[in-house]
């Protein structure tokens, strides 16, 4: 039988947890795809990594959302908890700046887990594809628990 995927590439997930579909994140602009498709993952770790080679092209001045672009041009957003940006970057240490280069598996954001806890933050972290419309998405283990750099969360062509 002729796989569609066969040979497409990985996202890996960026952070241990549990992979959901978009449409559970309890924002409209996740759960409705106006930025992107993709999915979410609920956290269970702390540390964020790039999820592929790419580079770096936005580290948001509040540090909860960071943009990649791949070498063959696939647009990521990884968006750190819901309403975040309020934090003004407090729980959260940057490890990377923009127009740097990473490979997969490069470790980008610690996350104070205990911080958001006591501030009543909800940790879903969407990771979209902003050009999703350009390409063709598959998207793995939905609804399993993954590790970060071992699990693959996105395969695209």
């Amino acid at each position: 039988m002729f796989n569609l995927f066969k040979k497409s590439k990985e996202i890996k997930s960026p952070i241990s947890g549990k992979v959901v579909s978009l449409e559970n994140v309890p924002d409209e602009v996740f759960s409705k795809k106006l930025m992107g498709d993709g999915v979410a993952i609920v956290p269970t770790g702390e540390t964020l990594y790039t999820p592929t080679n790419a580079l770096i092209e936005l580290v948001a001045e509040t540090k909860h959302a960071i943009g990649f672009k791949t070498d063959d041009g696939m647009e990521i957003l990884i968006h750190v908890g819901l309403d975040t940006v309020n934090l003004k970057g407090e729980g959260f240490t940057s490890l990377v700046t923009a127009g740097q280069k990473v490979t997969a598996g490069t470790p980008i954001l610690k996350i104070d887990r205990n911080f958001m806890q006591q501030k009543g933050i909800n940790l879903i972290t969407p990771i979209i594809i902003t050009n999703s419309n350009e390409m063709t998405l598959s998207f793995n283990n939905i609804d399993n628990d993954v590790r970060s750099n071992e699990d693959t969360i996105i395969l695209y062509k």
